[in-house]
């Protein structure tokens, strides 16, 4: 009747059944789709919730499981934000390099630390678990601390003891000068602390490590020219540390990696790969420069080991490359010998780190020269 007043035409008025039909049909398309939706949706944030929780967390098992292991005695995990007050947000860059910046920091108790913000772009982070793993767990006077580190999605930050007068290379390289920057007699302790450092690496932590990057560069030195190893990215567990390990590629920086590293024909790898990069490392503090090329009457430039080991064998003067007293030429030739003996090419043929030690502190008097390594003189 409504219609009819309202001057519509009744046999346009479709059926009371169709129009419950049609608004029936449209509820359950409508809910279908709804629960599609739903489902999409629910599915959507599962795959955030799992994606989450192994990217963004960035958490991993073994670091979690060293973590509670070692409870207290743990580095401490500090947050973004600690890191930013404890540098005063970044603001006095110490050092940088390819895996990123290093700031000088301060933390609440007053004690100096060095702050090394790792580049995000650089790898999957197994080189900053490594190091935590490694550092979590030493402790000795000539292995840098681990103060704590931070995780935050992708930020990896390591925190450091200050180690007030940087790294080794800085006195050792004199281009200008004819001899090193340091004293004889500071050169053998630097060595002997490098060599107990390396002693303890190998067997005196609860686990074997080796380092594979012992380098001028990573030895660290205190206010008192105390050396610490450090840089432990590339380091490996190994127990015990003299067993043979295999490595899928070559580890460390050129000019210390001993030949077994690389060698397709090499059965694997083991403390001995540690003595090789040691002895290459004696033979810079003693030359005064890097040992891959010496030049010689400003004519010539050969591999410094072989120069060196003409001038024992010879058993010339020392004096021929730096003014000595008897003393330093003393020490130096006992550096030389050491060195010469660690980068022997075998390694069954190279000392342990605990002769190693006997031999540099003297209880091994009579030091003999050892055979000729065969080395090549790397290109320039």
């Amino acid at each position: 009747m409504a219609y009819l007043r309202l001057g519509h035409d009744q046999s346009k008025i479709p059926p009371k059944n169709i129009i419950i039909g049609g608004v029936l049909t449209t509820g359950i398309f409508l809910f279908a789709f709804l629960l599609l939706l739903y489902s999409y949706c629910l599915g959507k944030l599962n795959i955030s919730i799992s994606c989450g929780a192994k990217n963004g967390s960035r958490k991993d098992p073994k670091l979690e499981a060293f973590m509670e292991k070692f409870g207290h005695l743990a580095p401490t995990r500090y947050s973004y934000s600690n890191v930013e007050k404890m540098t005063s947000s970044f603001s006095h860059r110490i050092g940088q390099g390819g895996f990123g910046g290093v700031y000088k920091g301060k933390l609440d108790n007053g004690c100096l630390v060095a702050v090394k913000v790792l580049n995000s772009s650089k790898g999957n982070g197994r080189e900053f678990f490594s190091e935590v793993i490694s550092l979590g767990c030493t402790y000795h006077v000539n292995i840098v601390s681990l103060v704590g580190f931070c995780l935050e999605g992708a930020t990896r930050i390591l925190i450091y003891e200050f180690m007030a007068n940087g790294s080794l290379e800085k006195f050792i390289y004199t281009e200008k000068q004819i001899r090193p920057s340091l004293n004889w007699e500071k050169l053998l302790e630097i060595a002997i602390g490098i060599a107990r450092g390396l002693e303890y690496l190998h067997h005196g932590s609860n686990i074997g490590i080796l380092h594979f990057d012992i380098k001028p560069h990573n030895i660290l030195l205190d206010k008192d020219f105390h050396p610490k190893i450090s840089d432990f990215g590339r380091a490996k567990l190994c127990r015990p540390a003299d067993s043979i390990i295999s490595m899928v590629r070559a580890r460390g920086t050129v000019g210390y990696i001993a030949p077994e590293v690389f060698s397709k024909k090499s059965r694997g790898v083991s403390s001995k790969s540690n003595v090789y990069s040691y002895g290459m490392v004696l033979l810079e503090m003693v030359g005064g420069r890097r040992n891959v090329e010496v030049q010689v009457d400003n004519t010539s430039e050969i591999y410094f080991p072989h120069w060196i080991y003409k001038h024992l064998h010879l058993d010339e003067n020392l004096n021929a490359f730096q003014a000595m007293t008897r003393v330093e030429e003393e020490i130096s030739r006992r550096m030389i010998l050491v060195g010469l003996w660690c980068i022997q090419t075998k390694p069954t043929d190279r000392p342990s780190m605990t002769k190693v030690l006997d031999m540099l502190e003297g209880r091994i008097i009579d030091l003999q020269i050892p055979p000729m390594p065969v080395l090549f003189s790397p290109s320039r």
